[in-house]
């Protein structure tokens, strides 16, 4: 249940047009519903402005399905992490208007009438093997209500394909910057603007990277201000984060 829904239970009880016992079952499921295996936080949606997201590695299909199915049931958005392919086709026979981003792994059903869009997030790669997590990212913060643009492979390795698309980084309310290697790149935007970046480490680059230790170090020592930093692979933290800036919940227009 959503703010704008519990905000409606409410006056309409206030109105007479429903009764308290109706109310009660309405909202009965808050602040969690208890399926014996998880406890799905159906209240996350009012504190937080979005509901809780399903993270799909280490569940089971029929697992998931039943998170999906009291998420859609409580008539929130839906966005799940991770998926497989196999996760995806059981989630679309349950729900066919389900979308499935291959790249980004990750599944999505709007049930929400789309968000009047008004901060920008500019999600930035270094290379084209940073995509999915760049990805994830960007979903999410569609989802979440901020308007996208996707700057894709233009890493330190060629500066000048970054520096021609300085006007779409001006531009940004924040800016998501996903790098392995190295991961040099966030320092580099953060120096160019005056927009908070958030730095995503990836697992991408050769064994001296440690499976992204190298990246994660190197953001977390950034000479850049204004760089923030999200753990490894984590494009949803990153894209959550960058959402809240570009659009915060108070300010979505929904």
């Amino acid at each position: 249940m959503s703010r704008e829904d519990l905000e409606k239970v409410l006056n309409d009880v206030k109105r007479g047009r429903l009764s308290t016992e109706e109310a009660r079952r309405k909202i009965q499921t808050l602040p969690f519903e208890d399926l014996g295996f998880a406890k799905v936080d159906h209240h996350r949606a009012i504190r937080c402005g979005f509901p809780e997201v399903i993270f799909c590695e280490g569940k089971t299909i029929p697992e998931i399905l039943k998170i999906a199915e009291s998420i859609v049931k409580s008539g929130n958005d839906l966005l799940a992490t991770r998926a497989s392919e196999e996760v995806a086709q059981a989630i679309k026979v349950k729900f066919p208007k389900a979308k499935y981003n291959e790249k980004a792994r990750t599944i999505v059903l709007r049930q929400k009438k789309p968000p009047r869009r008004k901060g920008l997030v500019v999600v930035v790669s270094a290379g084209t093997s940073d995509i999915p997590v760049a990805e994830e990212a960007r979903v999410t913060a569609d989802l979440m209500g901020a308007r996208t643009k996707t700057l894709y492979d233009v890493g330190v390795a060629g500066i000048h394909r970054l520096l021609s698309n300085y006007e779409d980084l001006s531009r940004a309310s924040a800016i998501v910057v996903v790098a392995g290697m190295e991961g040099a790149l966030p320092s580099v935007v953060g120096g160019l603007v005056d927009k908070p970046v958030i730095a995503v480490p990836t697992s991408v680059g050769y064994g001296a990277s440690f499976g992204g230790l190298t990246a994660l170090l190197a953001m977390l020592n950034s000479c850049a201000s204004g760089v923030s930093v999200v753990n490894i692979d984590n494009g949803f933290g990153a894209g959550y984060i960058g959402a809240l800036i570009a659009s915060p919940p108070g300010r979505r227009g929904r």
